[in-house]
């Protein structure tokens, strides 16, 4: 298993397409919650309540087995099953992308409505900023204070980020450490309580 995978920055990429007078804008944001896509799409909606649909894909996780396609109300799989099909060609994930479409008063037919959509979503997914992030890991380890070097001399060896830390009588430290080393942090950090 890979411990990197392709996502986007924050900057939301937007992309457009039109065909027999209707209009397809897209955007793409990059989102880590069921939470985040639902005000996003809610916000859409709010936006362009005089669209006739506001059709999306979203991907999340490193492993790219949460998603969902919605075609809001366009024949069955002419909008979302396109949309999701750009993002998975990109092999991105932690990605939605919202196309909204203003009919133009001539119907595009299914194989029309299919690269339309397409179209727009491999616009906005163009115009945006992809980048490639690491799967972490988040390590916890509890030490006393006199272990304090020792513990800050493998996080400097190993440069893991710090999620947070707690210095009493007890001391708790998390850490953040790409996946394929989580392993060997532990056992270093572990091995500290035996010496």
């Amino acid at each position: 298993m890979t411990d990197t995978y392709k996502t986007i920055t924050d900057k939301t990429g937007e992309g457009y397409y039109t065909e027999k007078r209707s209009k397809f804008l897209a955007f793409c944001h990059h989102v880590t919650s069921l939470e985040e896509i639902k005000s996003l799409l809610t916000m859409y909606r709010k936006k362009y309540y005089d669209a006739r649909h506001v059709c999306y894909a979203y991907m999340l996780g490193a492993e790219r087995n949460d998603y969902r396609a919605n075609d809001d109300g366009e024949p069955s799989s002419t909008a979302g099953k396109p949309i999701l099909g750009q993002i998975n060609s990109s092999e991105l994930t932690d990605i939605l992308v919202v196309v909204v479409r203003y009919y133009g008063g001539v119907n595009l037919g299914t194989s029309g409505l299919i690269v339309a959509y397409r179209a727009a979503a491999a616009n906005a997914i163009a115009n945006s900023e992809v980048e490639i992030r690491l799967v972490e890991e988040e390590v916890t380890y509890n030490f006393p204070y006199v272990m304090m070097n020792d513990v800050m001399k493998i996080i400097k060896d190993m440069s893991p980020r710090i999620v947070a830390q707690t210095y009493d009588n007890t001391c708790e430290i998390k850490l953040s450490i790409r996946k394929s080393e989580a392993e060997q942090l532990r056992a270093r950090l572990n091995k500290l309580s035996f010496e």
